[in-house]
């Protein structure tokens, strides 16, 4: 069965740049960063992904995040990224960059890393035949004024990035606040999605939906908790970038075979599937497939009409689309000639 999952065409939604470094790569960007590094080999740096909580799993992250003082330091991780994407046969993914946080906190410079993000997105998809767009957290903490300024940023380097979304506290910053910035990338022609339920309950899900009009919902786990939420997705046709693995990792759910994705498909909620930070949350594409397939029954035949579902819900243009779903479609039935 893993071996027909691997084999399986794949694309993801929900992929945070940081969260995909590889352990030896963060050591190296710890020894390049002139902070002097808090570990000594690979194996503790692996230790130190081990996290508690949800609390703690944020503080891992912005460890890994002050490591990189130097905008360059984003190809190698792109390039990496990608080329473990395409070992599981992720063909298409929408990468998640932080860019304001190190904007903010390291004096870094926008163009700059966006110029090295893409270096590395190029390198990749000619060497392994993958694509890729990139998608800029606004991260809600910063601020809609802030988040305003990374805007004039992206309108004067749009080169690679495809939209935009909040990540941040869902608590401390709701989404009505930054209806002014949506407006803004919507009339930019950025596309939209926000984090949104996946520490705060199903309200949120209805906020950024109504109050931003976004198109994907990152998580979206505490939409089960009510009908309305689920029936306001569907009328809207927005997609839930549904991540199985890190929610349970997270502690936002307890156990995964409590985690909604299988009602979600049920019911018709358009979903996609997704490793959020795979390297911090020991996951990939394949053992998030594999794991709704053990924990739910997801069928071969489902995982891949997901597959196809994050394809025709991506930000690709629409004949991009239409290649990508004949490339899904042949290479599934070729999978189906073998398992005959």
């Amino acid at each position: 069965m893993y071996s027909i999952i691997n084999s399986l065409p794949k694309a993801e939604h929900h992929i945070h740049l940081v969260g995909s470094i590889r352990p030896e790569t963060l050591l190296w960007v710890a020894d390049e960063s002139g902070l002097g590094s808090q570990w000594d080999s690979v194996d503790e740096v692996r230790d130190f992904f081990k996290f508690n909580d949800f609390p703690h799993f944020l503080k891992v992250f912005g460890t890994c995040m002050a490591y990189i003082t130097k905008e360059s330091m984003f190809e190698r991780i792109a390039y990496e990224t990608l080329e473990d994407q395409a070992s599981q046969n992720v063909l298409h993914s929408e990468i998640i960059f932080s860019a304001p946080q190190r904007m903010k906190n390291a004096d870094m410079d926008f163009a700059l890393m966006m110029d090295a993000l893409n270096r590395g997105i190029g390198k990749a998809q000619r060497e392994f035949g993958v694509t890729c767009s990139t998608r800029v957290d606004l991260i809600r903490d910063y601020g809609p004024d802030y988040q305003m300024e990374v805007l004039d940023q992206i309108q004067e380097h749009p080169e690679g990035v495809v939209g935009i979304e909040i990540g941040g506290s869902e608590h401390a910053y709701p989404p009505a606040q930054f209806k002014p910035v949506y407006d803004r990338a919507r009339g930019m022609g950025l596309r939209l999605v926000a984090h949104a339920g996946e520490a705060l309950g199903w309200e949120s899900v209805v906020d950024a939906v109504e109050c931003l009009g976004v198109e994907r919902i990152g998580h979206g786990l505490t939409a089960q908790q009510s009908p309305d939420a689920i029936a306001l997705l569907k009328k809207r046709g927005v997609t839930v970038e549904t991540c199985p693995v890190s929610n349970v990792r997270t502690g936002v759910c307890n156990d995964i075979k409590d985690h909604p994705v299988r009602k979600y498909y049920d019911q018709g909620v358009s979903i996609s599937v997704n490793s959020d930070d795979p390297t911090l949350f020991g996951t990939d594409m394949n053992n998030e497939y594999m794991t709704l397939h053990e924990a739910h029954g997801f069928t071969i035949a489902e995982l891949f009409d997901i597959s196809l579902n994050s394809i025709r819900t991506s930000f690709l243009p629409e004949e991009k689309k239409r290649i990508q779903i004949a490339e899904f479609w042949d290479r599934y039935e070729k999978i189906g000639e073998l398992m005959e």
